[in-house]
């Protein structure tokens, strides 16, 4: 039996540290779906949810990540609903900060209710743990310079616009 995991996120865009989280997913389960999901508290954003599947699958191909990772979108329904629909038995969640523990935690509660999947929160490793998409949309949208803390498929397709 497959034990299957979810790598859920916005991720507008990508970053290093989402990538880390999404290599240790892969060292722990057979299969990680990465899944990229509207937020409504997250309005706008830098690239299109088409975009960030993309961009998403570049980086994990350049990156060379072990495992079965598959990168798609959900955007009506549950997280809880799509777990059950893929079998997954897992969620697996960066957590930069205390802040990042509180807000995840009553979601972690409530999938496992209505879904039975446990959630796995991944620690940062240091060089990734104060980068966020939020602040990387803010370096870009004043031209600064996001090399260190993003994939190069990030920084072309922001090149592209």
């Amino acid at each position: 039996m497959s034990r299957l995991a979810v790598v859920p996120g916005s991720f507008d865009p990508v970053t290093l540290g989402h990538l880390d989280v999404i290599e240790r997913a892969a060292r722990l389960f057979d299969d990680v779906h990465v899944l990229v999901v509207h937020n409504p508290e997250k309005p706008g954003g830098l690239l299109s949810a088409d975009e960030r599947v993309a961009v998403i699958e570049q980086a994990v191909a350049d990156a060379g990540l072990p495992g079965s990772i598959t990168v798609t979108q959900y955007s009506s329904g549950l997280l809880a609903d799509y777990c059950t629909q893929v079998g997954a038995t897992a969620l697996v969640k960066g957590i930069r900060s205390h802040t990042d523990l509180v807000y995840e935690t009553p979601m972690a509660i409530v999938n496992e209710h209505l879904a039975g999947v446990e959630t796995v929160f991944v620690l940062p490793r240091p060089e990734h743990a104060q980068v966020s998409s939020t602040l990387v949309r803010q370096v870009i949208s004043l031209g600064g310079d996001v090399g260190p803390y993003v994939p190069a498929a990030v920084l072309a397709a922001v090149a592209s616009r």
